[in-house]
């Protein structure tokens, strides 16, 4: 019934909006005679905030059509690599005619984005893609508005999540780097985990960014909720059906206007005095600002909604029970074991003044991924960065990202692994960081290989996967969990950390 309500305030408003937006421009376009009134700009200021404040804010696109690569201008063009029906997998191709580039854009890494389905779209990650254009062949999960999912398509639980991410994994090849942020870190860690207990080829790499692997380390207010709340309230209280004027319609959801309400609880003063200095920026004519307020706000209200089963496995998986912490994590049958993960390497990134993921939430991966040895796993914090510094805007550019580049970089060579013994021996060997069991390895990041695909010589990232699906490798020893006890180490040991 709320939803419902929603919906009909939003289209009472609607008018509104125009309205205002109408009257701002009437009392600022330099051609109309009331633009020169006494007190005119302050009469377009308000009308403009009014309709900022009434209007609906739709998915905004990535806009991302150039990039500069080693100081050369690249066009890049967006393309839908895979069409499912809660998510769309893109590619940001760059494409060139300097035919140096071309050869060194061929060779450079592929990077799978893991966006957050958590109430944003996946354009909250545009500084993220556009920074990462400029040395990778990137892909995203573009996760849909379930309100836009008929419900012919069924419903989108957790697992479905996992296995959208395993399937993107394999079909980018086993050259993939991935790269998860925020609400991903857990669904990717269990994706990359299962495909490596099943013996899989994982990526080459897996970074993830302020994400609640652990999240009864440093609760923030956004885990208190989930933690003092049982299920049961959730589903009376937050969970809704999508009205009748959507493709949607009767699917049962987690709204996104929910969502965006409860971020804006948690900072009221602070949205209330952008609001305000956006008025006065325009009131000054400061045109740059009030662009930025504008930008910024334009994604931060953009939000779309969330099947009500994912939703719910999520707050009890991640949330209450601490399933993936515990070991008691099972999915479809097969447990969770990040254990199991031996030779993707693992970059954890938290900002320090991160209030949606606490300090030691996603640095907590270090001690489930023991399988990893220690000098494939790193940490890092940014300094001075809240939750979204760590993969938008100064910081991330200039601290975080040189740390994710350099860490990718630094991996891409395959871990080499033992030969296997000729003759049998009295003891089985003691298994070591230095010579790890050859396991399929878990990766946040998916990349393709250059060489596997013939493309036009003007196609910059040449790379792309066709319908191509990663082979399945088999172990060249016996699994991790036959090795004697001894073997297994009493603590998990910690890659450098660097600060």
């Amino acid at each position: 019934m709320l939803y419902q309500f929603y919906e009909t305030q939003r289209a009472l408003l609607s008018p509104f909006a125009e309205f205002a937006s109408a009257t701002a421009k009437l009392y600022s376009h330099p051609l109309s005679p009331f633009a020169q009134a006494p007190g005119s700009e302050r009469m377009a200021a308000g009308f403009d905030l009014l309709h900022r404040l009434t209007k609906e804010y739709e998915k905004p696109a990535f806009g991302i059509t150039a990039v500069k690569v080693d100081g050369i201008d690249v066009a890049v063009q967006e393309q839908v690599v895979e069409n499912r029906p809660f998510c769309r997998l893109l590619r940001f191709k760059r494409y060139t005619d300097n035919a140096q580039m071309l050869e060194r854009m061929r060779a450079q890494p592929i990077v799978l984005v893991v966006a957050p389905l958590s109430g944003h779209h996946s354009t909250l990650l545009r500084d993220t893609v556009r920074t990462l254009l400029q040395d990778h062949k990137v892909y995203i999960t573009d996760w849909v508005d379930a309100r836009m999912v008929s419900m012919e398509a069924g419903s989108f639980h957790l697992a479905d999540y996992i296995a959208y991410v395993q399937d993107f994994i394999r079909l980018l090849g086993p050259e993939v780097n991935v790269i998860s942020v925020c609400q991903p870190t857990v669904p990717v860690l269990a994706a990359i985990s299962l495909m490596a207990s099943r013996g899989e080829t994982t990526p080459r790499t897996m970074t993830m960014m302020g994400g609640p692997i652990d999240a009864r380390k440093s609760p923030t207010a956004v885990n208190n909720l989930a933690m003092n709340r049982n299920i049961e309230w959730f589903e009376h209280n937050v969970i809704y059906r999508v009205p009748q004027n959507f493709p949607g319609a009767g699917r049962r959801v987690y709204p996104g206007f929910m969502q965006h309400t409860g971020f804006v609880a948690m900072n009221p003063d602070r949205h209330a005095n952008s609001h305000w200095d956006y008025f006065l920026d325009l009131v000054r004519g400061d045109d740059d600002s009030a662009e930025a307020h504008r930008q910024f706000y334009d994604e931060y209200n953009a939000v779309l909604d969330m099947d009500a089963n994912y939703y719910l496995e999520t707050i009890r998986t991640v949330f209450q029970d601490f399933s993936l912490v515990y070991g008691t994590w099972v999915v479809k049958g097969e447990p969770v074991r990040p254990q199991d993960i031996t030779t993707t390497a693992l970059l954890t990134v938290e900002g320090e003044l991160d209030d949606i993921s606490g300090a030691g939430q996603t640095e907590a991966a270090h001690g489930l991924c023991s399988g990893i040895p220690a000098e494939r796993r790193e940490h890092y914090i940014v300094k001075g960065a809240g939750h979204y510094g760590i993969f938008s805007g100064r910081r991330w550019r200039e601290m975080a990202y040189p740390e994710v580049r350099k860490f990718i970089l630094e991996h891409q060579a395959p871990m080499k692994t033992p030969a296997v013994q000729a003759e049998p021996i009295e003891a089985a060997p003691v298994l070591t960081a230095e010579a790890p069991v050859a396991v399929a390895e878990p990766a946040v990041v998916a990349e393709t290989a250059a060489a596997i695909e013939t493309v036009p010589a003007a196609d910059a990232d040449a790379a792309a996967p066709e319908a191509v699906e990663a082979p399945v490798e088999t172990p060249t020893q016996a699994p991790v969990e036959e090795a004697p006890a001894a073997a297994a180490p009493t603590a998990p040991r910690r890659g450098k950390s660097r600060r």
